[in-house]
């Protein structure tokens, strides 16, 4: 078999993979243009004739409010989350990976043990503090425990790309007078820049696709986000408008392929510039 054979056989593969894999994508996109008789009766992944009713009658809402609302509040929740876990996270991964303290060990392996602890185990005890607290059916439980660098995965993700920094900076950092703040902001923060790329990434994206728990805490309908909202053309006790849940399920999956992209390029532009050539 020659080589170029090989290549072809090789990247007809590869487009088959990629045929599977957005295959869903493809479909949901097709659907969300279909007229609603052929939404859920037909087999075709072409429409017979594209239809915008959906996206109009998706973008109107459903209980009496408008979409827009929902895409409002899940932005608020991501962003949120976002912005708290990198600031707790960022900062219990620098004291665990740069400073000495005492029982950091420990407390590192403490950290690691609650990556195997469901998340519902601990979802009614922290539902029970915050209904206690008055937060219950507010955005505040979706946000604040992030402020606590609970997210043990993305403390261990920047622990790990601060150890491979050279403790050399932080020497040279100290001679020119600078503290341990000073250090962090301006050493530390800056060559850390892809691992907080991707923490930002992977919260954005969990939080903006989280059902279960904007579920348990969320009530009013005004409050939901995305995927509660969607879920409100969904009844079965009458007729459900699949059509729109279709259009307004691909129109949400655009603010997280337009985050990654951003993100993925600042990602590879932190690479570069990390400073760690040579």
């Amino acid at each position: 078999m020659t080589v170029r054979l090989k290549t072809i056989i090789w990247h007809v593969l590869c487009v088959a993979a990629v045929a599977v894999v957005l295959y869903p994508l493809v479909w949901l996109a097709f659907a969300s243009v279909k007229p609603p008789a052929e939404v859920l009766s037909s087999l075709s992944l072409l429409p017979s004739e594209i239809v915008l009713d959906g996206y109009r009658q998706g973008w109107e809402g459903a209980a009496g409010i408008g979409f827009g609302t929902f895409f409002l509040n899940s932005f608020l929740v991501a962003f949120g989350s976002v912005l708290a876990n990198l600031v707790s996270c960022t900062l219990a991964a620098y004291a665990f990976a740069r400073l000495r303290f005492r029982f950091s060990g420990p407390l590192f392996v403490f950290m690691i043990a609650t990556l195997m602890l469901p998340h519902h185990a601990t979802l009614i005890p922290q539902y029970v503090i915050f209904k206690q607290a008055g937060f219950a059916n507010t955005f505040l439980p979706l946000i604040l425990p992030k402020l606590l660098a609970t997210e043990a995965f993305f403390v261990f993700l920047i622990v790990q790309f601060m150890r491979g920094i050279p403790r050399e900076l932080d020497e040279a950092a100290t001679i020119d007078g600078c503290g341990v703040y000073r250090t962090f902001w301006n050493v530390v923060l800056p060559l850390a820049k892809p691992a907080l790329v991707t923490t930002s990434i992977f919260t954005f994206i969990w939080t903006w696709n989280d059902f279960f728990t904007q579920m348990v805490y969320l009530n009013d309908a005004e409050k939901f986000t995305v995927p509660l909202g969607l879920r409100l053309f969904v009844d079965t006790s009458s007729q459900s408008n699949f059509g729109a849940m279709f259009a307004m399920s691909a129109l949400a999956l655009v603010p997280i392929v337009l985050f990654f992209l951003v993100f993925q390029r600042l990602l590879v532009e932190g690479v570069n510039t990390s400073g760690m050539k040579g």
